[in-house]
């Protein structure tokens, strides 16, 4: 927040000037909380889809109250350890129905990839494209999530401030080449287990005119896995679906606590040395948007819907935190850490590509 705060051009506060993109990132909280409401509502259509006399509407009820007793007891974390391998699995289940697909005449060819990259496709569904592309693999709200997780294992600051010592530039260089490993880690990954998916959805759903929407969207969905595995597949499916969109949802309402101390700070109404209000605000946030998400969810009940208005501003946000990136690189950066040519030309080809985007959001959405 503080690096966002840097950025040139600046409104009045309610304490003093302070950078538009401030206010930018204040207004992204709604959708956001929107969002969070549609992540809670998938999370609780998989469990109905388990159990289906229970109502949606108290399943997202018990699950507010869950996740607020998971982040103010801090508890979550034993739960991770379980939910990580449960999501492993059903990643890997995907692939292998994706194996198993492409045996039988539903099977994905070359030719029906290179027809799909025509964009030949009907604008009404230009809102959905550009919300997958908001929402899927790292989303804004996960990358500044991601600075938030760093600095509070500690990593950066094992680095320590530019002139400590003799050795600073080897121990930030060392620092950067652990983010570029990471960085090329999570897009393989998240590329193994993102295309099976389109693949999935591609030959199961779309043959058999199947469009997941409202109430519904889990339970077809799960035809991706029965089609293709057999019908012992579903409860894997729904559980595999529960993991992720659960656990989404609780590291989506972690991320969001921190932001708000930030926000305070560099608004001016909390000082940088108040750590003990810091905690107490974290824990505050943590016990009350679960059900602010819940909230949201019974005004709506349209899961993808709410997902979708959250991924498109959150495309919105993608070219603002690359040219903070590249900015703050330039203007910040010692020369021995600055990226190099081919780096930099990279990034600017990406903020160029994230702000047409942005206005083909704009476009489709508000105009």
């Amino acid at each position: 927040m503080r690096a966002l705060n840097r950025i040139p051009g600046r409104l009045p506060g309610p304490k003093g000037p302070v950078a538009w993109p401030v206010f930018v990132g204040l207004l992204a909280f709604i959708p956001g909380l929107t969002g969070l409401g549609g992540l809670m509502g998938g999370a609780a259509l998989a469990v109905v889809l388990i159990f289906p006399e229970l109502s949606s509407a108290w399943v997202v009820a018990g699950l507010a109250l869950l996740i607020a007793i998971l982040l103010s007891t801090g508890r979550y974390r034993r739960l991770e350890q379980v939910l990580i391998p449960l999501v492993f699995i059903f990643t890997l289940t995907t692939l292998v129905c994706l194996g198993l697909m492409q045996s039988t005449d539903r099977a994905v060819t070359m030719s029906d990839i290179a027809s799909g990259l025509q964009f030949e496709f009907d604008p009404t569904f230009a809102v959905l494209a550009l919300a997958v592309y908001g929402y899927t693999g790292v989303n804004s709200a996960e990358i500044s999530a991601y600075t938030y997780w760093c600095v509070e294992k500690g990593y950066p600051a094992r680095v320590g401030k530019p002139g400590a010592g003799d050795d600073y530039v080897g121990r930030a260089q060392g620092w950067l080449s652990v983010l570029h490993l990471d960085v090329r880690l999570t897009l393989l990954l998240i590329t193994i287990a993102t295309l099976p998916f389109y693949c999935l959805g591609a030959g199961v759903l779309h043959p058999a005119g199947e469009v997941p929407s409202g109430t519904e969207t889990i339970s077809v969905l799960s035809q991706m896995f029965t089609e293709t595995i057999g019908p012992g597949a579903f409860w894997l499916f729904a559980l595999g679906a529960f993991c992720i969109l659960f656990s989404s949802s609780v590291s989506g309402v972690a991320a969001g606590a921190r932001y708000i101390p930030d926000y305070l700070m560099e608004l001016g109404f909390l000082d940088r040395d108040r750590l003990d209000v810091r905690k107490k605000i974290i824990r505050t946030y943590g016990l009350l948007v679960p059900f602010v998400g819940l909230a949201f969810y019974l005004g709506f009940q349209q899961p993808v819907l709410m997902v979708t208005i959250a991924a498109c501003f959150g495309a919105l946000m993608l070219p603002l935190q690359c040219f903070m990136a590249i900015y703050l690189g330039e203007r910040t950066l010692p020369a021995e850490l600055k990226p190099g040519l081919v780096a930099k030309t990279f990034l600017r080809l990406t903020f160029l590509f994230q702000l047409l985007m942005a206005g083909l959001v704009i476009y489709f959405v508000a105009l």
